[in-house]
């Protein structure tokens, strides 16, 4: 334990039970010297067990939008369980479900019709990568295996996943994944301190053509990248480069897979990153916002002609079209708190809401531009990121460093890499981000 037990509130937990937990994407080792603890929450404020009001600038983990403890999600989900708190996913259905997936589908863009539930947005990128290679087969193109994703690209911690990924901690550990290429990356050096998506950088789609020379798409099931890298330290894509790898896709008969898990309902200004930038894929994975955070889920929405091949080559009708899917797939609470979610969205336009305060947002961070440390900056809709110069060498220190400064602040920053990153609540006040950006300032300042 750090020296300041007089002063610090560890909520009554001994030591042992601190080290009982292996705690995901964090440093145990230094948290179990010095423990976050985290207690409530309410609105867009999170309290510490030392009875502190911390302002929460990830809206969780990209999770809760709406802000905490929202009423009415509280009392869908314990109106549910007292109701129904599960029922099998397997050859039996509850009726929420089929009213979230229609709910769902007109959120997204037209001919996005069918959805199919998870329990996280792992879950759905898992499930996607294997809907796209069960696709192929059924079409009678079963050499279309790999995939292709993108460097700095995050889809998250399971074996598809990761493959796909191009966060190179996040894979360098577990050995050979599955099949897959990786696009470049779209940050460049003279995009630096853009506002916005950057002018410059389109060209790199056509990367995608020199793949598919090197594979050949006869074997190239889809590409999956996410419309806006957000856990590399928010990368909006440049202006005409989602459009170009959808044309590219079109035209050699290869999936487009749009990882929307940060970008759907609400944190782009729109429904979905497809409808902010543009471009429509073939398949979507969605999880954090579709229930506020409240309960674990997540889902992949496809266009129908996908769903269709399934229900076609199914084989006698009680036979599985698909033979995949999670216990928790589709879990009653989790529906009822992505029902009360979406409308919340809807009946506070939250989207709307966003696209009235980033400019505002991004006015006030690219006021750090020339800060200590900053050597870049980068933002679309309520996402935003620094980029912070290495501590002799180590680029991931001073982000460390800059983020415990904020929290001994009252303000919750992610860092990540070599960068800070923020995802606000769309409910934030004016008043809130130019707080939030001061003290951010100030720990940049006061960090060596």
């Amino acid at each position: 334990m750090n020296n300041n037990n007089d002063k610090t509130n560890y909520c009554g937990l001994s030591q042992e039970q601190l080290d009982a937990h292996w705690m995901p994407f964090t440093g145990n080792r230094q948290f179990k010297q010095d423990p976050r603890l985290i207690v409530s929450a309410e609105g867009n404020y999170y309290t510490d067990a030392n009875g502190r009001k911390i302002f929460d600038g990830l809206s969780g983990l990209w999770t809760c939008g709406a802000g905490h403890s929202r009423p009415e999600i509280v009392e869908a989900v314990s109106k549910q369980v007292k109701e129904l708190d599960y029922s099998p996913a397997f050859q039996f259905g509850h009726p929420k479900s089929f009213e979230l997936a229609h709910r769902i589908t007109e959120l997204m863009p037209e001919g996005m019709n069918r959805v199919f539930f998870t329990g996280s947005g792992s879950e759905s990128v898992e499930t996607a990568l294997k809907m796209a290679r069960g696709y192929w087969r059924k079409k009678g193109l079963a050499s279309k295996t790999r995939f292709i994703g993108r460097a700095k690209g995050y889809h998250g911690v399971n074996f598809g996943g990761i493959s796909v990924g191009g966060i190179g901690p996040n894979r360098a550990l577990y050995g050979q994944g599955i099949e897959a290429g990786h696009l470049p990356h779209t940050m460049m050096p003279e995009n630096k301190f853009t506002q916005g998506m950057p002018a410059q950088g389109a060209h790199l789609a056509d990367e995608l053509e020199e793949m598919v020379a090197l594979y050949d798409a006869s074997n190239i099931a889809a590409v999956i990248v996410e419309p806006l890298a957000g856990s590399a330290g928010v990368i909006p894509p440049p202006i005409g480069y989602l459009k170009r790898l959808r044309e590219i896709c079109t035209k050699h008969n290869i999936l487009l897979i749009f990882d929307e898990v940060i970008t759907a309902f609400g944190r782009m200004g729109a429904n979905t990153g497809s409808e902010a930038f543009g471009v429509v894929p073939d398949m979507m994975t969605i999880a954090k916002q579709l229930t506020n955070g409240v309960v674990p889920m997540g889902a992949v929405v496809a266009k129908q002609e996908i769903y269709d091949t399934y229900m076609e080559t199914g084989g006698a009708d009680y036979m599985l079209e698909l033979p995949h899917g999670y216990t928790y797939s589709a879990h009653p609470v989790a529906c009822a708190a992505g029902l009360a979610s979406l409308d919340i969205l809807a009946k506070d336009k939250l989207p709307e809401r966003v696209q009235t305060i980033a400019p505002q947002f991004q006015e006030l961070l690219h006021g750090l531009a020339g800060s200590k440390h900053v050597t870049d900056i980068r933002n679309y809709g309520l996402a935003g990121a620094l980029t912070l110069a290495p501590n002799n060498g180590q680029p991931a220190l001073r982000p460390y460093q800059v983020a415990m400064k904020c929290w001994q602040k009252g303000f919750y920053v992610r860092y990540g890499g070599d960068t800070i990153q923020l995802g606000l609540p769309f409910t934030s006040e004016v008043a809130e981000i130019d707080s939030l950006i001061n003290a951010l300032g100030e720990s940049l300042n006061e960090t060596e």
